[in-house]
């Protein structure tokens, strides 16, 4: 197993597909949560994982919060006296904000492009950073994508945009379906089966013969 001195608090959806993508390389994470129950709970579904206590952290080179954004302050706010880089990996919270706040803290932005069902399915993640990061931290996150310099920024950006698209193609089928009549688990399957890899196949170019005629035609349109 490769060993590492990065932690990790957040055992959500992005904690656990990390996790996970991790563990199949043999990654070592330290998990940190102040219900210890949780994350004996948490480590005990990874092979990679190890409980990290309250003392543990100051002696951490790194520690990524996969926290909402409303919990990275107050975390920060209760870790005294360390030279642990701590890692805001909320979507919406910028990491200048938390800078500005907390002046006596190392702190960077890390932030994932993507879904989280997607990171831990696949793995091949896209990662968003606007600082210099330690080369130990990069080479963790090589493991499961793509570290990429940007203005985090770009981040929310482009989450909102695909999931506004992606909500308004739902309705559509939604809309399509009721139109025509058709049961309820057909259209369950064209949302949750034909639509997703249809996307995928697209982005990929790899579209069988009937996808690539309809794209021709909606193209033709446009």
């Amino acid at each position: 197993m490769v060993q590492t001195n990065i932690g990790l608090a957040g055992i959500g959806k992005l904690g656990s597909a990390m996790m996970g993508q991790w563990a199949k390389h043999n990654i070592s994470i330290g998990v940190y949560h102040p219900d210890q129950a949780k994350a004996e709970s948490f480590i005990s579904n990874y092979t990679n994982g190890f409980l990290l206590k309250e003392t543990d952290i100051t002696k951490l080179d790194v520690m990524l919060l996969a926290l909402p954004a409303n919990r990275i302050i107050p975390f920060l706010q209760k870790r005294k006296d360390t030279d642990t880089l701590f890692i805001n990996m909320a979507t919406s919270l910028s990491t200048d904000e938390v800078k500005r706040g907390l002046p006596e803290k190392k702190v960077a932005g890390l932030k994932f492009m993507g879904h989280a069902t997607d990171l831990k399915e696949h793995g091949n993640g896209l990662f968003i950073t606007g600082q210099q990061l330690p080369a130990a931290l990069l080479n963790v996150f090589r493991y499961i994508g793509e570290v990429k310099k940007d203005d985090e920024d770009v981040v929310i950006n482009v989450n909102k945009m695909a999931t506004y698209q992606a909500i308004k193609a739902a309705v559509e089928i939604e809309k399509e379906f009721e139109r025509n009549n058709l049961p309820m688990d057909y259209k369950e399957r064209a949302l949750t089966s034909l639509a997703p890899e249809v996307i995928r196949s697209y982005s990929k170019g790899k579209l069988g013969h009937f996808g690539q005629e309809i794209a021709k035609e909606f193209k033709g349109k446009l």
